[in-house]
């Protein structure tokens, strides 16, 4: 037995390094092979590493509280910046016309949790004592399945009880399960509740497809009829239509060319066009009629080629800086981003990653591929510079004071807040000071994982020495009870809302209401029962603003209601 002391000193020395990692090992890697497992169709994810921690900490397997710190708010801080720089390039674009009305709808969601959780804490618990309204902010968190808002309400926490705060992952663990079941339960009771026939649901998204008016690019090959466009260049055409249109390749007295800004127009002139789909019918009403002939599949000297965006040169110029068609002899006729087709528009500013569809002569576009780089293994090494300069800020912008009236401290947005905006912000506009923000969805996930799973782990074992005594002997039944009223309310009154007033498709609202709640689980659900899109749009519309909201909402109650 001797022999095996090592491994006892493995286990048991709890301030050595090879005891810390082999702690955070064994937790993750059970939580994450647990999380797996579904229990009628759902399972908890990658949370399930925050009740193996709870776990661990109980059974006395643990750390020095300091270490076990450390690498909870660095998880956290990696976390939320990796979700900052995911949603950043879209969060400005979500505010469309419907996105208005589902992130109103959101925002709304979000307001009621909030209202239902004071409304229990009021009804439920003793108000005199100072931990009953931070774990009421843990229920919250548990309920509507949103782990950066625990940890931000954790890191302000920290701020307001200097001396040992509460451990409010307690009453986020007892929310959390039936948080996941509650909101699917919601979507299905309000399917029945207003009788939807998902069949018809489907068609009603096929009509929309047909009617809808957006960005995507649209192709057609017309024919020049109008007179007036007689002896008009392509520059003058494009001013009196006020429209963006690429004309990508022209037939004139059968010869085959692509025409540039000074091209001049004939009637009887043969070409094609890519504009935005909402363009489509003006842009034919004055030019002329479609063709039934397809330029692509005749012989001619002109490549299209797809062309990926690497040179972090060409990083925030647009396209009508970049003169394809004047200087390159080549026209760019669609641009696709994060697997989303856009119109190549002049003022749309190209970004690394970016892939633009380039037509032209092949040694014109083999220039053009060389300018732009076109170099996947490029792509492969991830922009680590980039990450850490935009921490550094947000650990600067989150710990700015910002004195209040009424507050007895200046609040910060800490370790969450900062971060997190600072991390939208480069994401969205990092290409104006030359930072690439590209990074692969895979890498993006890789350290979002890592982040939320040593947070998620150093919760859990820190909390996990009285958790079983604050289930048990303390109130672990009501948090499980209001965290269901929390959940299920506001569900049950946005939704009839978005169904009734605003008229929007029940896979929308199911996605909108999954996005609300940043919950994947629910995602996952409304994708199983819809064959179209509609829901991952409902939830990638709100779900920027959601995360924002869940995260900065978390600091500011407790800075404002725990103090």
């Amino acid at each position: 037995m001797e022999s095996f002391h090592w491994l006892k000193d493995l286990f048991t020395t709890t301030d050595s390094v090879a005891h810390i990692a082999l702690l955070y090992a064994i937790v993750i890697a059970i939580g994450v092979y647990l999380g797996k497992i579904k229990v009628f169709g759902i399972s908890l994810g990658v949370t399930f590493v925050l009740f193996a921690g709870i776990l661990a900490g109980h059974i006395g397997f643990t750390a020095p509280t300091p270490i076990l710190t450390f690498i909870q708010d660095f998880g956290l801080i990696l976390f939320v910046f990796m979700i900052g720089m995911q949603v950043g390039p879209g969060f400005f674009e979500s505010f469309g016309t419907a996105g208005i009305k589902l992130n109103g709808l959101a925002a709304s969601a979000i307001l009621l949790n909030i209202l239902v959780m004071f409304a229990c804490y009021y009804i439920f618990f003793d108000t005199s004592n100072t931990a009953s309204l931070p774990m009421m902010v843990g229920t919250l968190y548990g309920a509507v399945t949103n782990t950066p808002g625990l940890g931000a309400a954790n890191e302000a926490l920290n701020t307001v009880f200097p001396n040992g705060a509460p451990q409010i992952a307690s009453a986020y663990a007892c929310a959390y399960p039936l948080g996941v079941l509650g909101i699917i339960g919601a979507i299905v009771l309000i399917r029945y509740a207003y009788n939807v026939k998902l069949e018809d649901e489907e068609k009603q998204l096929l009509e929309m497809e047909g009617t809808k008016t957006n960005k995507k690019p649209y192709k057609m090959h017309l024919e020049v009829t109008n007179q007036y466009l007689e002896g008009k260049t392509l520059l003058q055409v494009h001013d009196f239509l006020n429209r963006d249109f690429v004309i990508s390749r022209l037939v004139h007295e059968g010869e085959l060319c692509i025409p540039n800004r000074d091209t001049i127009f004939h009637v009887g002139d043969q070409m094609l066009i890519v504009c935005a789909e909402a363009d489509q019918e003006a842009i034919t009403a004055f030019i002329g009629p479609k063709l039934d002939i397809d330029f692509e599949q005749q012989d001619q000297p002109l490549v299209s080629k797809r062309i990926l965006i690497t040179n972090p040169k060409i990083n925030g110029k647009t396209l009508a800086s970049m003169h394809f068609s004047s200087v390159h002899g080549v026209n760019v006729t669609r641009l696709t981003r994060h697997g989303m087709d856009l119109f190549a528009s002049a003022s749309l500013p190209l970004q690394v990653g970016d892939k633009i569809m380039v037509v032209g002569p092949e040694d014109a576009v083999d220039r053009v591929a060389n300018k732009m780089g076109n170099s996947t293994s490029k792509l492969n090494a991830p922009n680590i510079a980039t990450i850490f300069v935009g921490i550094f800020l947000g650990l600067i912008f989150g710990s700015f004071p910002l004195a209040i009236p009424g507050m007895p401290v200046p609040v910060k947005l800490g370790l969450a807040g900062g971060p997190l905006i600072i991390a939208i912000l480069i994401g969205r506009y990092g290409y104006k000071i030359h930072l690439v923000t590209y990074t692969t969805t895979s890498a993006n996930m890789m350290l979002r994982e890592i982040g939320l799973v040593l947070f998620l782990a150093s919760v859990g074992i820190k909390a996990g020495a009285n958790f079983f005594e604050t289930v048990v002997e303390g109130d672990g039944l009501l948090y499980v009870l209001t965290g269901f009223l929390i959940t299920v309310i506001p569900i049950l009154i946005i939704g009839p809302i978005a169904r009734m007033r605003y008229k929007f498709n029940y896979f929308t609202i199911a996605g909108m209401i999954a996005g609300s709640y940043t919950d994947p689980p629910a995602l996952a659900y409304a994708n199983s029962i819809c064959s179209k899109e509609a829901p991952a749009i409902g939830y990638s519309t709100v779900y920027p603003l959601a995360m924002f909201l869940r995260i900065f909402t978390a600091q500011i109650i407790v800075l404002f209601f725990c103090s």
